[in-house]
């Protein structure tokens, strides 16, 4: 009997592996639009609605490329556009109103795709396909208004006309579009919108009860605006349009463009200090999106320059220190000791020691050991190749096939000269890059006798300080990307760091994700340890507390603890966030992790020297393990910092939140760089009681650390900026998009 039941199990698991790969197949198949596979398939038996671990469906797959045949077979055989994932919430009709693509949309809706939905038009609204729109409309989607609002408030004439063309508005909506569009002076629609019987109407009297709700609101991910327009209270997200609210109790709002919105409002002393914007998400779950009353505008008048020139001179470092890899020694990011200056202009020379022009797009950063700094790059044989940067979500990747030359670029510290340039490697690249990315984001490491460089798919290479290759070894295939479709990639950003007379990577990809230790003089693999994770982009941190030393790791699925001599695992944290890119900060014998991709956007101060799995229970947010922890208001691309007491998370779009580093109190929450829009990706950096952020559109705001915010200066590099400058030696590096700049005052650049 215990044979025939062995026999029996042995069946299933091979029959349960055998579907499991066709269902592979069959969504591989639908992402390439190959027909005659999809077709095979399903006479095969597989299931034409068969979900992956996120409930997307094959019939998502060829929507989102495109492929036309592929959808009509797969509805043919009963693909249901219906049908939500449960990441995203999201419908493959809602996927294909997204995409823009007219056909595959009047495909879906005449197998029954459910227009009803109020934000139907809105994923349609983002492809800006004004005739998606236009059909869409016609055929009973509900919301036009809504669009037509968004329209004139994005200035998109095209779809603003497209909506008025179509939709049966009434007499009131036509008004106060005509309003709108006479205040952004839109003349092609404002005659539309007269010709269709639009009036200039007198906005009545807001109540007073509404006023104490107007101003403008910040949240970890996106800004909000409320005002009274019409003697109804608006909002609008990010400078989008303005939605109206209605009053259902004395605090409680809801957006009925927004289905199942609700909106509660914080009165403190009669005063309005925030609000939360609940609404469904993915699996029937609420998302919650907490905001506060913004503080306004930075102040303008900065210190004086003049005073901070003559404190930046007088300062003389005794203790140069070297930045040996990602955010310097333990990618703490801090450099105290090293007087980098306040202030600078990089068009007017002031305090500008040098820039080399580095050619090729890079966001790997500088490291600085005693006299050389070395910079890592790769050059597109597309001329025209570039990365785009702002604050947008695009999940596509660049699709530049032309060789590629990476290569390693040593300087003189002084005047900024090359001192030595090698090749690693030309060729077509093995991985895509996300659009923000490029093929060159990881930072090298030395310990001033070896210097390793990380290329990604291209392989790790280990030179000495002449620039001699001492070894070369090929990582694999680091696909990472999308978790949503395994397919898109956006490129390999994690960097070396070394530890003792190794070299450590992490190379989590798509499948097969692990760690592996190398000897840094021959190059022989030392450890592997394999990880069931998905891409992330975090570098590891090694820290040593209580007698040991510990490799620690921010991923997806888990927090890690690893001997960095063995790769034996010590213990791990649950982190439950799909995309994570911040590296691990070790200060004040803790931890701190971070995380701002949804579901899951935790902040956490983890102590050392546990074992096994010390996840914290929802239910909790401390244990003798967990110092702390905010189970929202992580920040997404920097890393944080803990500098003097204090933990600092700059989101993408520059809001700053300043917590105690010891109790995970919050002491503020305000905007960088003073003022919406602003995006920021380089990690931030300290120095001498100095906070130093980087934009991505050219400027570097220098804060003073501490519980209150203070913006000390704005210093213009004017290039983009992407990689997270490096203090040394009175100097700070910082990489733009086409040069490396040395920044310091006189008496700092001639030592």
């Amino acid at each position: 009997m215990r044979t025939l039941l062995t026999c029996l199990f042995s069946l299933l698991l091979i029959t349960t592996s055998f579907a499991g790969e066709q269902e592979e197949a069959f969504w591989n198949a639908a992402r390439n639009g190959d027909a005659k596979l999809i077709e095979k398939l399903l006479s095969d038996g597989v299931q034409v609605n068969s979900q992956n671990r996120y409930g997307v469906t094959a019939l998502s797959f060829a929507t989102d490329r495109g492929h036309v045949e592929a959808v009509k077979i797969l509805l043919k055989h009963g693909a249901d556009p219906n049908l939500k994932d449960s990441f995203y919430n999201a419908t493959p009709f809602l996927w294909a109103a997204s995409e823009g693509n007219l056909e595959i949309v009047r495909l879906m809706v005449e197998s029954g795709a459910d227009l009803s939905a109020a934000s139907t038009l809105g994923w349609a609204s983002s492809s800006g396909n004004a005739e998606v729109i236009r059909f869409l409309i016609e055929k009973g989607a509900p919301g036009a208004k809504g669009i037509l609002m968004r329209s004139i408030s994005n200035e998109d004439t095209a779809m603003a006309l497209a909506v008025m063309e179509t939709a049966k508005l009434e007499e009131g909506e036509l008004s106060e579009a005509l309003a709108e569009a006479t205040t952004k002076d839109l003349k092609a629609i404002v005659e539309k919108l007269v010709a269709m019987g639009a009036r200039e109407v007198v906005a009545p009297d807001a109540a007073p009860e509404l006023e104490k709700f107007t101003g403008d609101f910040e949240s970890d991910v996106v800004a909000a605006k409320l005002e009274i327009k019409n003697a109804k209270l608006m909002i609008s997200f990010g400078g989008g349009a303005a939605i109206a609210l209605e009053q259902k109790e004395e605090a409680i709002f809801t957006a009925p463009e927004v289905e199942g919105s609700l909106l509660t409002f914080t009165i403190t002393g009669g005063a309005v200090s925030g609000f939360t914007f609940e609404r469904p998400g993915p699996s029937g779950q609420t998302r919650t999106v907490t905001f506060a009353r913004s503080r306004g505008e930075a102040p303008h008048e900065l210190a004086d320059v003049s005073e901070l020139l003559k404190s930046d001179a007088s300062r003389s470092v005794e203790n140069p220190r070297n930045w040996p890899s990602f955010r310097g020694n333990g990618a703490s990011g801090v450099a105290d000791g090293q007087f980098p200056p306040t202030v600078w202009n990089a068009d007017e020379s002031l305090n500008l020691a040098w820039k080399t022009p580095i050619p090729g797009l890079a966001h790997a950063s500088p490291v600085v050991w005693q006299d050389r700094i070395f910079v890592a790059t790769a050059v597109s044989g597309d001329t025209s190749a570039e990365y785009r940067v702002g604050l947008y979500g695009d999940v596509d990747y660049v699709n530049d096939a032309s060789e590629h030359v990476w290569k390693l670029y040593c300087l003189n510290r002084t005047d900024g000269s090359v001192q030595w340039q090698k090749v690693a490697h030309k060729g077509v690249p093995r991985a895509k890059r996300h659009p923000k990315a490029t093929q060159a984001n990881s930072t090298p490491a030395t310990n001033g006798k070896y210097v390793v460089a990380l290329f990604g798919s291209e392989g790790l290479v280990c030179y000495d300080m002449d620039g001699e290759v001492q070894w070369q070894t090929d990582l694999g295939l680091l696909d990472a990307g999308w978790f949503y479709d395994e397919e898109i990639q956006w490129g390999h950003a994690s960097s070396p760091i070394v530890y003792k007379n190794s070299v450590i990577v992490q190379c989590d990809r798509s499948q097969d994700s692990y760690l592996a230790a190398f000897d840094l003089a021959s190059g022989e693999e030392l450890w592997r340890t394999k990880r069931e994770e998905i891409p992330s982009w975090g570098t590891p941190t090694v820290i040593s507390s209580k007698g040991r030393d510990e490799l620690v790791t921010n991923s997806s699925h888990f927090v890690y603890a690893y001997n960095p001599a063995t790769g034996e695992e010590f213990w791990r944290h649950k982190m439950n966030s799909e995309v994570v890119v911040a590296t691990p900060v070790f200060d004040n014998d803790m931890i701190y992790v971070t995380s701002g991709y949804p579901p899951s956007r935790p902040v956490m101060a983890i102590r050392p020297g546990g074992s096994g799995d010390i996840s914290l229970p929802d239910s909790l947010d401390a244990t003798e393990q967990v110092a702390w922890r905010h189970k929202r208001g992580g920040t997404y691309m920097p890393t944080p910092i803990a500098y003097q007491g204090y933990f600092y998370t700059c989101n993408n779009n520059g809001i700053l939140t300043c917590y105690d580093a010891i109790t995970g109190e919050q002491k503020y929450r305000a905007r960088v760089a003073g003022r919406a829009r602003t995006a920021f990706t380089a990690s931030p950096v300290a120095a001498d009681g100095k906070l130093y952020f980087a934009s991505e559109e050219g400027e570097v705001f220098v804060l003073r650390a501490g519980p209150e915010y203070e913006l000390i200066a704005k210093n213009p590099v004017n290039e983009i900026l992407m990689a997270t400058p490096a203090i040394s030696n009175g100097i700070i590096y910082i990489r733009g998009q086409h040069h490396l700049f040395a920044f310091g005052s006189q008496l700092a650049a001639a030592k």
